[in-house]
């Protein structure tokens, strides 16, 4: 059977920026268009005001996903992205704002309820507070954990380590402690090589090889027996023709056939009434 609906199979970006940038106006600060998708940054104050505008007037129904992203160089480290989809259009649009570790995003828990499991992620790896978010807690890190694994300045191998002992019989946090040599994080590539040489590295040097003798002057011949220094008996024997060998003179005879074995008498044939 089938199906009908409404929404193109493919929707294309033509005339979509200009159409929302008009309809956002204040509220817009960029819009732009970037590997096929519409980008929209609003405002931080008016991101609940925008993103109800698109949702009521311009049919994206769904709010898919509310992504982080930190940039420690600038004074609002934090992009807070917010991606939408149109079921009836079949079009995404990507709409984001930008933070610091203290001012908090209006929540948009008021338009669609997933937002507020979307914002304790954000909060939970970048540390980004969105006021009117009733429940703004931890969702993938533990109780106690400290920091935000998602910041840049975050360090690799985190604050605290986790193990079960057997003497407190449950769970304890301890720092880190790195023992290793190994672990130095200098975010340098490994194809251009480290200044400092780490351990084990010492046996993999190659040691220099023996220079080559210098050649002779004058290379030593043996033209005539005099210059082979083995004396008359050896140069005589060694002047003497070697017949060629004979291949048939005492090669191992052939080893005598074994005896046949005598046929077997053939069977006898079964009559129709034998065997029956």
């Amino acid at each position: 059977m089938t199906v009908l609906h409404s929404a193109p199979r493919w929707s294309s970006n033509e005339g979509v920026k200009d159409a929302l940038a008009a309809s956002l106006g204040a509220m817009l600060v960029s819009a732009d268009e970037e590997h096929g998708e519409i980008l929209l940054t609003v405002a931080r104050d008016s991101v609940a005001d925008a993103l109800r505008l698109l949702r009521d007037e311009h049919e994206y129904q769904q709010l898919m996903d509310i992504a982080g992203v930190d940039y420690p160089q600038r004074a609002e480290r934090f992009d807070v992205c917010y991606c939408l989809l149109s079921v009836t259009k079949n079009h995404r649009v990507i709409v984001k704002t930008s933070t610091d570790e203290a001012t908090p995003v209006p929540t948009v828990t008021t338009l669609w309820p997933n937002a507020g499991w979307y914002e304790r992620e954000v909060y939970d790896m970048f540390g980004v507070l969105f006021s009117g978010n009733s429940d703004l807690r931890r969702i993938l890190t533990d109780y106690g954990f400290q920091g935000h694994p998602f910041r840049k300045d975050f360090p690799l191998t985190g604050y605290v380590e986790l193990r079960y002992s057997e003497e407190d019989k449950r769970v304890v946090y301890e720092p880190v402690q790195l023992a290793q040599d190994l672990r130095q994080f200098d975010f340098m590539s490994p194809w251009e090589g480290a200044d400092y040489v780490l351990p084990g590295d010492e046996k993999a040097v190659v040691p220099p090889a023996n220079p080559a003798p210098a050649p002779v002057a004058t290379p030593k011949t043996t033209e005539k027996p005099a210059d082979t220094g083995a004396g008359e008996k050896a140069n005589a024997e060694a002047a003497k023709a070697v017949p060629p060998a004979d291949s048939t003179k005492d090669a191992p005879a052939a080893p005598e056939p074994t005896e046949d074995r005598p046929a077997r008498k053939p069977r006898k044939k079964k009559t129709d009434g034998e065997g029956a």
